[in-house]
Formats: C-alpha cells, structure tokens, sequence
C-alpha cells in the first residue's frame, strides 16, 4: 500500500508542477501561477488518476478491514472468549 500512496502522491506533485510551469512559461507570476496549479491539479487528478486511486481507496478499505478484524480477536481474547 505504501508504495501505491507515494505513486499516487508524487503523480499529483508532478501535475502540479507541470501546469505550473506552463503558467510561469505564459507569464503568470510563480505565487499565482502555483495558487492555480493546485487547484487545477485537485480536479484534474480526479479524472487522469481514477484507476489509480480506486486501487489505493480498496487498499485502504482492505487494510481497515484486517485491524477492525484484528481489533476484534483481540477483544474476544481479552474477555476471554474462546471463539
């Protein structure tokens, strides 16, 4: 999962830097043209990285299932449960 998550991370920092510097080559100021390189980002990853991130979101959703499992057998064993 963990390798998946910086996948994910890094490709949303390149789109940022991407459409920043296509902002900066069109002469929008560096702060600015940041400001509207995140937000654009925001939305556009939304759609350039669906597969990715329905792969990272059924990880996650797996890795809350074994703790809340985990969690649970700890639990029963704590009351004493042999279940």
């Amino acid at each position: 999962m963990g390798r998946l998550f910086l996948t994910y991370t890094v490709l949303r920092l390149l789109l940022v830097a991407v459409i920043t510097g296509i902002l900066v080559v069109l002469q929008v100021p560096g702060l600015v043209a940041v400001l509207i390189a995140v937000v654009l980002a925001f939305g556009l990853s939304l759609v350039l990285f669906r597969g990715l991130r329905a792969r990272l979101d059924a990880e996650l959703a797996a890795a809350r299932a074994r703790r809340r499992a985990e969690r649970e057998r700890l639990r029963r064993a704590l009351r004493g449960d042999d279940s």
